[in-house]
């Protein structure tokens, strides 16, 4: 088991074909550095069924899953990217969904590698963008939050487990 230091990753957003946001079409929109991303939380409502003559208990099943709100923080990025993005939904012109893809790397690999373990968030709606405060005596950076809604996460395929 190799150990992957939770500090070193980096979050990738892309647009993806309207048809099927899996297709692999993956347009690269901006890519950012964050110190911290959380929200990797889902969880899933479950169907009880009562059934007639059953004495022994319910009967599960699987119901509607629910995702949290990807919350990233901390970062900093070097083109205008994410502000367009959030600057656009926000005018309400067209509710613009982009994949983020959380990229975890090693501890000697650079900042543009493929990575150790990633994870995909599908139709990312950002609803929530705070700036840093700016200040002369400061040392903040960037972006300190950037909430996104998402339809979906999961661990791509190749990644290390």
């Amino acid at each position: 088991m190799s150990f992957l230091p939770l500090f070193r990753f980096r979050v990738d957003f892309h647009s993806t074909t309207i048809d099927d946001p899996s297709s692999g079409a993956a347009q690269p929109i901006c890519s950012g550095q964050f110190s911290e991303v959380a929200g990797f939380d889902a969880s899933m409502e479950p169907h009880t069924i009562t059934e007639g003559g059953r004495n022994w208990g319910e009967i599960h099943r699987a119901g509607k899953t629910t995702f949290a709100t990807l919350v990233l923080k901390r970062g900093m990025t070097s083109d205008r990217g994410l502000w367009t993005w959030f600057q656009g939904v926000a005018n309400g012109a067209y509710a613009y969904r982009l994949n983020a893809r959380v990229v975890m790397l090693g501890a000697a690999e650079d900042v543009t590698g493929s990575g150790q373990m990633s994870w995909e968030f599908a139709n990312c709606l950002p609803i929530k963008l705070k700036a840093a405060d700016l200040s002369s005596s400061s040392s903040e950076i960037g972006i300190e939050e950037l909430h996104l809604n998402h339809e979906g996460m999961k661990l791509l395929e190749g990644s290390a487990a």
